[in-house]
């Protein structure tokens, strides 16, 4: 990925709310999803792309074994220094790398993992070959994606709100990036151009996301995401008015109080 694409760029005012925000929201259940896909594979060396905050890290440091060693990288520095704030269960090796150019020899490890990260790559069948050369022969590899944005109620919600506050140029991010790449065809082309020959795995689970109140969703996607540099092109006081209008939004449809929506994933499980 491009570090200087804002699509792809949290800077560590939004890896600090993505993690407050974000990973209870959406991230936590999908995360515990895949670290049991992954521990299930009984690997000895795991490498975890797009980590993030580190929700899935943490994930795989409870599951797997102790002799199982993970590297988890991202491309943003400040999201994994937004990581090691939070300790794990065991010592993990965290490096900045991109997934375009992986700094790692031919197949390094028996598991490649990546949450909600394909969607931000900019050549999906060039990251898909990197992480296929760094796969043991038999490797797996699991990554999920978010399905279409009217699957998850939340987003689609603020995207929703922000359309109409902005009529003329629409901040649309989540559709765009997010819930952009939710086409199972499309993915399961990428990933055979990109090498992976051998029949994929699909299932799409759903979850359900809670917060205490609407305006935790409102702030945690207008704030806690890229939406953010789009919102603030419309203004010095463009944020406090979107996150204004994500929140009553969030209230008109799902209520004043505890609020709980509906979130839809696919996962995708390859070999080499």
């Amino acid at each position: 990925m491009n570090p200087g694409k804002p699509d792809a760029v949290f800077a560590q005012a939004i890896a600090q709310l993505y993690e407050q925000h974000l990973v209870p929201l959406i991230f936590e259940p999908y995360a515990a999803d895949l670290a049991t896909r992954v521990r299930q594979k009984k690997p000895s060396r795991v490498l975890e792309v797009a980590a993030g905050t580190g929700v899935v890290t943490r994930a795989l440091a409870d599951s797997l074994p102790s002799s199982t060693h993970i590297v988890a990288t991202d491309l943003n520095q400040p999201m994994l220094d937004q990581a090691a704030t939070k300790s794990t269960s065991r010592p993990v090796e965290w490096r900045q790398a991109d997934v375009m150019q992986l700094p790692f020899p031919e197949q390094s490890f028996d598991v490649v993992v990546c949450q909600f990260g394909a969607m931000f790559f900019p050549d999906k069948v060039k990251a898909f070959a990197e992480v296929r050369r760094v796969l043991s022969d038999g490797g797996d590899f699991l990554f999920n994606v978010w399905d279409r944005i009217e699957e998850n109620e939340f987003a689609d919600t603020i995207t929703r709100a922000l359309a109409t506050l902005y009529r003329d140029n629409p901040p649309c991010f989540l559709a765009r990036v997010p819930h952009g790449y939710c086409d199972l065809a499309i993915i399961l082309r990428d990933l055979a151009a990109g090498g992976f020959g051998r029949p994929a795995e699909c299932h799409t689970l759903t979850e359900r996301s809670r917060a205490s109140s609407p305006s935790i969703p409102a702030i945690a996607y207008c704030h806690g995401t890229p939406l953010r540099s789009e919102i603030e092109g419309h203004g010095a006081t463009a944020l406090s008015e979107a996150t204004d209008a994500a929140t009553a939004a969030m209230s008109d449809r799902f209520g004043n109080g505890p609020v709980e929506g509906k979130i839809q994933a696919h996962v995708i499980t390859t070999t080499r």
